[in-house]
């Protein structure tokens, strides 16, 4: 009990048109056009939060999104620009929050 009609799939029912087929080609999209890469900037975001107020999570998040942004690159130059500055922020910030001097507990 199929829903197809085995009469109009044979090959001579066919309405395509084989012949008139042709391969699918993608247009060129100037650089200033590509759609913004989120993972990029939020990357550049938690990786200046992990550095200014010394969140771990900040930085870590800033890893991660930067691993994203890196996988999903479409512009290479401009994105790779952006990539290094946050992953740079991210380093940053996980070796002072690590081996830096520790935070002032707070005072209650």
């Amino acid at each position: 009990m199929s829903s197809h009609n085995n009469s109009s799939s044979s090959p001579a029912n066919d309405p395509r048109q084989p012949s008139a087929a042709r391969p699918f080609k993608s247009s060129m999209v100037a650089p200033q056009d590509l759609p913004v890469d989120y993972s990029g900037f939020i990357a550049v975001m938690c990786a200046v939060f992990g550095v200014m107020f010394r969140y771990k999570l900040g930085s870590w998040l800033a890893i991660i999104f930067c691993a994203q942004s890196l996988a999903n690159m479409k512009n290479m130059e401009n994105d790779l620009k952006q990539i290094s500055m946050a992953m740079m922020f991210a380093i940053m910030g996980l070796v002072t929050n690590y081996f830096g001097p520790a935070r002032p507990a707070a005072k209650s």
